[in-house]
């Protein structure tokens, strides 16, 4: 099983090896004949690294083999989803967000209809957007308007290749245009001056944390709830603090079998029941371990404690992927329009 370190203070920095993309693992083609590629998205590798193990012991026990090798790559959604379409050997993806895994399928790589083979559209754990301020929030640092005051510097990745950038976007967009009065144009308007004090955009919302944990920069940063709540845990509680904003994003990250290449690998089998694995009760107890909100409503309720309820809207609100990518993030999108650094 491939280990990947933990997020210390020491080990956050190390740990993002190559946030580029599926490149983190040089020896990938290869791997694909010996074992299970699992191509992921940023933040996920402490929870992945836990999922493997326990999976990989549960179908030894099941199957009467040895433990199944696992290997992760992890890096911005979109550079991982581009990095499976120029050839990383990835049995199965597990994405930021939808529309990096319909790119795939609209390339032949699995079915246009993926998301209905798993339950809740193939997504085995939400999230949701959080703010990650310094100790005692020295800011005073509550909700979106307070990002664009004077002296604020906000730390959020490239909505280009990451897909918690995506989120993090979206989640400040849908707030514009739920203010009274709020059109797209209002929204465009605060979009441009929230990232006017951005100061730098990292490829991935790992390369984001560090540079706010790490390198010291920013006073607030914008990251999936698992992410701040890793780095709260972790860093230490006193060098930190999670805002939760009023209203927020639901974030989806969904998972699938690649099809194509399962068929070429022999691993049709395994890389589906490791998918579904993640639906399991014990899937499910591990990402709420993980800080991820687990999908199956007993294990939620069980672990209410650490996930504060907050009032979200989800991407079907916005119009969907397909016309949010269009509208947003493809090449000369609104993104483009008020980011030209």
């Amino acid at each position: 099983m491939v280990k990947v370190r933990s997020i210390t203070r020491r080990g956050l920095l190390h740990a993002t090896m190559a946030t580029g993309g599926a490149m983190a693992f040089p020896p990938l083609r290869a791997w694909a004949a010996t074992g299970l590629l699992n191509v992921s998205y940023d933040p996920t590798r402490e929870l992945y690294q836990d999922i493997d193990r326990s999976f990989s012991r549960q179908w030894a026990q099941t199957h009467g083999n040895s433990p199944v090798q696992i290997r992760t790559s992890h890096g911005g959604s979109g550079a991982q989803a581009r990095s499976v379409l120029e050839g990383a050997p990835a049995d199965v993806v597990t994405l930021g967000l939808a529309y990096d895994i319909d790119i795939l399928a609209q390339h032949g790589l699995l079915a246009t209809d993926w998301q209905g083979r798993l339950p809740h559209n193939s997504t085995p754990f939400t999230s949701t957007i959080v703010f990650l301020v310094r100790k005692g929030n020295p800011k005073n640092i509550h909700d979106w308007p307070d990002l664009i005051r004077d002296g604020v510097q906000v730390i959020t990745p490239n909505p280009k290749t990451s897909g918690g950038a995506r989120w993090n976007y979206l989640a400040a967009w849908g707030w514009a245009l739920r203010q009274p009065g709020g059109t797209a144009d209002t929204a465009r308007a605060y979009l441009k001056t929230l990232f006017a004090h951005v100061p730098v955009l990292d490829t991935g919302a790992r390369g984001a944390t560090n540079s706010f944990v790490q390198r010291g920069l920013g006073d607030v940063l914008l990251a999936w709830e698992d992410e701040a709540l890793l780095a709260a845990r972790d860093i230490g509680p006193d060098q930190f603090d999670i805002v939760v904003p009023p209203i927020t994003i639901l974030a989806e990250p969904p998972v699938a079998v690649v099809d194509r290449n399962v068929q070429a690998h022999g691993t049709t089998d395994v890389a589906q029941a490791y998918v579904t694995y993640l639906f399991s009760d014990e899937g499910q107890k591990i990402g709420a371990r993980h800080y991820f909100r687990p999908v199956n409503p007993t294990i939620l309720d069980a672990n209410r404690d650490r996930f504060p309820d907050t009032a979200t809207f989800d991407i079907a609100s916005l119009g969907g992927w397909t016309r949010v990518q269009k509208d947003h993030f493809a090449d000369g999108g609104i993104f483009d329009s008020i980011y030209s650094r």
